[in-house]
């Protein structure tokens, strides 16, 4: 795993910067869905990607305050109790309505702001705590790699032809 904050927080960093091309997609690539992404847009990969960055970002201001995280607690006995497809298609919703300034809005700086409390996190309520660690893994990291696929296909789908 990782063994200190700078050196997942750089794997971050590298991981998530891929994802930031979807910035310069127009409004109507955005909304576009992609058959090669599950039928997903632009705006719900980024939707997606934003509110499971977000639960760590809850997370990680209650970690830099205390030795443990409701919201940790809360979205794992969600998942469990209702189960990830139903978790995932209300935040899709949720996601569907907002503004597009706002999509993107919340796509360039939730990643960054992440980032910053996780600096101010003790290591050991994170990089040194097993589950808090794989908590935050799955929300940034891994979650964009799982969605690597999808990014490259809404990307060639917007080029032009």
């Amino acid at each position: 795993m990782y063994l200190d904050a700078l050196s997942f927080l750089e794997d971050e960093r590298d991981a998530w910067q891929p994802f930031e091309e979807l910035l310069a997609l127009d409004d109507a690539a955005l909304e576009r869905p992609v058959p090669a992404a599950h039928d997903w847009s632009a705006r719900d990969l980024m939707g997606h990607l934003v509110a499971w960055q977000e639960v760590s970002l809850a997370a990680a201001r209650e970690l830099a305050v205390g030795e443990r995280s409701p919201t940790f607690d809360r979205v794992d006995r969600e998942r469990d109790e209702r189960g990830g497809e139903v978790v995932n298609g209300e935040l899709r919703r949720e996601w569907s309505v907002l503004p597009l300034d706002e999509v993107r809005r919340r796509f360039s700086t939730v990643a960054g702001e992440l980032r910053g409390y996780l600096t101010v996190v003790p290591e050991t309520r994170w990089v040194k705590h097993s589950r808090h660690l794989r908590s935050f893994l799955e929300d940034t990291i891994e979650h964009y790699e799982a969605h690597r696929a999808d990014l490259d296909a809404i990307l060639a789908a917007a080029r032009p032809r």
